[in-house]
């Protein structure tokens, strides 16, 4: 079965190994990431996310060197999977945070840009535009976002 994918994408001032250290971790999901803006904490077997949709399990991927955010999300609906990057840019100076997003079986063109439109806007109603969050979340210091 072939789906429908969109690629979103925010550019982040930062090399993609010092981006990757922030975002890899879970406990810094909720800083930077719309779907996960609410509680977030560890239990045995993943994360229990407090989202809008209510209680989620999430399973994030394991620390790796190739960029690899990945996460898992279940839902009453079913698990979402979501691919997610930090990609090197050729200077090496920069890199990008790429998301996939997949249509899911019977999902309409409205769902879907709003899908689309929801992750891309920031994680806390008052931060500025989601690639500001990204970009000021790695790039004006090394301490993450309080």
């Amino acid at each position: 079965m072939n789906r429908e994918a969109r690629r979103l994408s925010v550019s982040i001032e930062r090399p993609a190994a010092e981006a990757y250290e922030f975002l890899q971790a879970p406990e810094n999901f909720p800083k930077w990431a719309s779907g996960l803006a609410g509680a977030l904490r560890k239990v045995e077997d993943g994360w229990i996310a407090e989202t809008p949709q209510g209680r989620l399990t999430v399973r994030f991927s394991e620390r790796n060197t190739r960029g690899v955010l990945d996460h898992a999300v279940e839902t009453p609906q079913g698990t979402v999977y979501v691919p997610l990057r930090v990609v090197p840019r050729s200077e090496g100076e920069s890199c990008e945070l790429v998301l996939t997003l997949y249509r899911r079986p019977g999902m309409s063109d409205e769902k879907f840009a709003a899908d689309a439109e929801w992750v891309m806007r920031p994680a806390r109603r008052e931060a500025p535009p989601r690639d500001a969050i990204a970009r000021r979340a790695i790039s004006r210091s090394r301490a993450p976002l309080a």
